[in-house]
């Protein structure tokens, strides 16, 4: 889901830097300092795993784990990302830093569109719900990138759309790697994760 530089318009820049500087005023805000080491934490899963790449068609995908992110850390996800694709832009030149604010604002809304969907399920759906929460955090990130690229130019519209369609079969994949994970975390580290899942 990382859009390279000079790719997108001045305009879709200067809204993807607008959107993430309300999310990470709102995410700081919300940051419990003891929550911090769990925000670095995942922040630092969010860096690494998003450099594995499977070549998929004229694309490739990662999986993101926005939607386990997003349960996880709720509005503090949003700096998590923020400082894993700085990083990454800096350190690695993947993605970039003029588009780090579109880049922060796609994952950011789709980690939190996860987390919404979890949220919102009784606490007896919880599982099914993390398998929506994966899956829902990853077409959101499609969508929103496919509109990125298209309100950039219209001759990116092909090329959004093959996007679009390589990151459904991710997002199936996602959803179940999101329930295995929120099912290990429980068994493992029940106090860290049970009062943002309730599993």
């Amino acid at each position: 889901m990382h859009i390279s530089e000079g790719v997108l318009s001045a305009p879709v820049l200067a809204a993807g830097w607008a959107i993430t500087a309300a999310g990470l005023g709102a995410g700081l805000r919300k940051t419990q300092a003891e929550e911090l080491p769990k925000t670095a934490l995942i922040s630092g899963v969010l860096f690494l795993i998003s450099l594995v790449h499977v070549p998929l068609g004229p694309s490739s995908i990662h999986l993101t784990l926005l939607g386990l992110a997003g349960t996880l850390l709720g509005w503090s996800v949003i700096p998590a990302l923020f400082t894993a694709l700085f990083l990454q832009g800096l350190l690695l030149q993947f993605g970039g830093l003029l588009s780090l604010g579109v880049n922060t604002a796609v994952m950011g809304s789709a980690a939190l569109a996860g987390y919404a969907v979890f949220k919102a399920a009784p606490r007896r759906f919880r599982l099914p719900a993390a398998f929506v929460a994966g899956f829902t955090a990853v077409m959101t990130g499609a969508v929103l990138v496919t509109a990125a690229l298209f309100f950039s130019s219209g001759n990116l519209a092909l090329t959004a759309g093959l996007i679009f369609a390589a990151n459904l079969p991710l997002a199936v994949v996602e959803g179940i790697i999101t329930v295995l994970l929120m099912l290990f975390l429980a068994r493992t580290l029940p106090d860290y994760v049970f009062g943002q899942t309730g599993i």
